[in-house]
C-alpha cells in the first residue's frame, strides 16, 4: 500500500489531473471549434437585435411616433361622397284610409323601443292598417313611467307619416269593447308573413300586438319597406322638445369645454353584468349579487353562465379600466375630453377611477348639467338615455364599450349622417391582448399601440354594406347573426347618387 504522504502518491495524483501536452492537430482543431462557436453566438444575438429593429422599422410611420396625427384621431373616415336616401320609389303606394287597427305595447329600453315602433310602422303600412300611438315598456329593469309624449315629439311623428300610414293618438271609443286579435309577430319576418296576416281582417277589426321589438327582417325587404324604417326612425321619431332642446345643449357645452369630445357608451351597468354573466375583476359579493339578480329576473331566460367563456368569446363589455388602455393605445391624449353616455356605473367611482386616472378629463350628465335642467329628468331612465343618445351622435368619436341596443342604434345614426367616426371595439381580441399584459408577455407601449391600432383600422364606421349572417348557421337561427339593418342601413337608405339625396 502507498503511503498517502509519499513523494510516489503524490507525483501520480498530479500526472492523474493535469493534462497530457496536446499534439498540434489536436490545438488548431480546438481552436476552430471555438471561433465557430464564437461565430454563431455573434450571429444569433445580431440577428435578433436586426429582427428588433427591423420590426419597429416595419410599423407604418404613424405607429412608430408616439403621438398619433389629430386628424387621425377625430376626423370621420370618407365617406365616398354617399349621402341618405329615404324617398319613395314611383312605385310606393301612399296611405289608404283604413278602418282597421293596430295597437302596440313596446317592449325594452329606449333603443329597443324606439327601433320597434319604426318596423310597426312599416307593418301598419304592409297590412294597410291605423297605427294607434305604441305604448310605452313601463315593467322592464327602468321602471319608466314615461307616456309616448314625455319622450318622443308626438303631433310630428304623426305629422311626418301621413303620407306613409294613418296614425292616431287613441283607439276610437266603439273600438275599445271589440274583441281584439291578440297577437305575438314572429321575429324577422318577411312582408308574406305580414300580408298573410291580413286575413285576420275578416274576423277582427283590432290587432294588438304584444312586442315589437325586431318583428322585421333585416334583409330582403322591399326597398320602399327599408326606406320607410330610415324615415320613421331618423325623422318622425324625434324627441320632445325638452329632451331635444336639453340635449343639443348639452352638447355644444361640451364643445365650449374641449371643441372636441369622445362619447364613451361605458355599459358597465348592474343589469348588463348580471344579463351577461360577466364578473371579471369583481369581488365576490359582487358577482353574487349579479348572479341572485339574473336567477330572480323572470324574463332572462339563461340562468347559469360560465364568467370566463363568456370574456374569452368577446361577450363582455370592456371594463373602466380596459376602456383605459384601449383608448391610450388608440393614442388619444390624456387631455381627452370623454362624455359617459350610461347610467350608474356599477361600483361607482372605485370603477370609474380605473379610467379617470389616465383620462381625468371625464365628464357625467350630472356633472355637466345643472341640477335644475335633470330635475325633469329624476326616475326617468328612458328620458335620461334619450339625452345620452343625442349627445352620442352629435360626438366626434363615439365607442360603445359592448355592442347593444344603444350602440347599433347610433352607430347605424352616425352612419346615416354621414359615416360620423365610430370605433367599435374588437372584443374578444382585445381580451388575448389584456391578458398578455395581465402576464407581463406585453408592455404597454408602441408594440401594444400597434397591435391595437392595426386591429381597429376597418372598425371606424367606414361605409360597408350590412354584414349578413354567419355561415353555416341553418333555420331562423342565422337571422339572430345578421347585422342589424338599424346598425348599418346601407345600401337602402345611403346612396351614392347626389339626386337621391333627400330629407338631410
Amino acid at each position: 500500500m502507498v503511503n498517502r504522504g509519499s513523494s510516489r502518491y503524490r507525483t501520480s495524483l498530479t500526472a492523474r489531473f493535469l493534462p497530457r501536452k496536446r499534439s498540434p492537430y489536436a490545438i488548431t482543431l480546438y481552436i476552430i471549434s471555438l471561433f465557430a462557436f464564437s461565430m454563431f453566438i455573434f450571429q444569433f444575438f445580431t440577428r435578433s437585435m436586426l429582427e428588433d429593429d427591423e420590426q419597429k422599422s416595419n410599423f407604418p410611420e404613424e405607429f412608430q411616433s408616439k403621438q398619433v396625427p389629430e386628424k387621425q384621431l377625430w376626423d370621420a373616415p370618407f365617406s365616398y361622397g354617399l349621402h341618405p336616401c329615404v324617398k319613395p320609389t314611383s312605385k310606393y303606394k301612399a296611405a289608404q284610409l283604413s278602418e282597421h287597427y293596430i295597437t302596440v305595447r313596446s317592449n325594452g329600453g329606449l333603443n329597443q323601443m324606439r327601433t320597434g315602433i319604426s318596423d310597426m310602422v312599416a307593418v301598419a303600412h304592409i297590412m294597410n292598417a291605423t297605427l294607434v300611438i305604441p305604448q310605452l315598456d313601463k315593467r322592464s329593469f327602468w321602471q319608466d313611467s314615461s307616456m309616448f309624449s314625455d319622450i318622443f315629439d308626438e303631433l310630428h311623428f304623426i305629422e311626418t307619416l301621413k303620407g306613409d300610414i294613418r296614425i292616431l293618438k287613441e283607439l276610437p271609443k266603439n273600438l275599445e269593447i271589440v274583441p281584439r286579435a291578440r297577437k305575438h309577430f314572429t321575429s324577422w319576418s318577411g312582408v308574406g308573413y305580414y300580408e298573410e296576416l291580413t286575413q285576420l281582417w275578416k274576423d277582427y277589426q283590432v290587432i294588438h300586438v304584444a312586442k315589437s321589438d325586431s318583428r322585421l327582417a333585416n334583409n330582403n325587404l322591399p326597398l320602399d319597406i327599408q326606406r320607410l324604417r330610415c324615415r320613421a326612425l331618423y325623422h318622425a321619431l324625434r324627441f320632445s322638445p325638452p329632451i331635444e332642446s336639453l340635449g343639443k345643449k348639452l352638447a355644444e357645452r361640451l364643445r365650449t369645454r374641449g371643441g372636441r369630445y369622445i362619447a364613451l357608451h361605458l355599459r358597465y351597468e348592474k343589469d348588463m353584468l348580471s344579463f351577461t354573466g360577466c364578473s371579471y375583476g369583481l369581488t365576490d359579493r359582487e358577482s353574487e349579487e349579479l348572479r341572485t339578480m339574473r336567477e330572480t329576473t323572470n324574463h332572462w331566460k339563461v340562468k347559469e353562465i360560465n364568467s370566463t367563456e363568456q370574456r374569452i368569446g368577446g361577450f363582455c363589455p370592456l371594463t373602466p379600466k380596459e376602456v383605459g388602455i384601449f383608448l391610450r393605445a388608440l393614442g388619444y391624449p390624456p387631455s381627452a375630453l370623454i362624455y359617459i353616455a350610461a347610467g350608474e356605473i356599477y361600483g361607482g367611482n372605485t370603477r370609474l377611477l380605473e379610467l379617470m386616472s389616465h383620462f381625468p378629463n371625464v365628464v357625467l350628465k350630472e356633472t355637466l348639467a345643472t341640477q335644475e335642467e335633470l330635475e325633469a329628468f329624476a326616475s326617468h331612465a328612458s328620458q335620461a338615455a334619450a339625452l345620452d343618445y343625442i349627445i352620442s351622435v352629435e360626438s366626434d368619436v363615439f365607442i360603445p364599450s359592448y355592442s347593444g341596443n344603444m350602440a347599433r342604434s347610433v352607430e347605424g345614426h352616425r352612419r346615416y349622417l354621414g359615416h360620423r367616426k365610430t370605433i367599435t371595439p374588437d372584443r374578444k381580441g382585445l381580451v388575448k391582448v389584456f391578458d398578455k399584459l395581465e402576464t407581463g408577455e406585453l408592455k404597454e407601449g408602441s408594440s401594444l399601440s400597434f397591435l391595437v391600432r392595426q386591429m381597429h383600422e376597418n372598425r371606424q364606421g367606414a361605409p360597408r354594406k350590412r354584414r349578413g349572417p354567419q355561415p353555416g348557421i341553418k333555420g331562423r337561427a342565422r337571422f339572430r347573426t345578421e347585422e342589424s339593418f338599424y346598425e348599418n342601413p346601407y345600401p337602402e337608405c345611403i346612396c351614392a347618387s347626389k339626386k337621391q339625396h333627400e330629407m338631410t
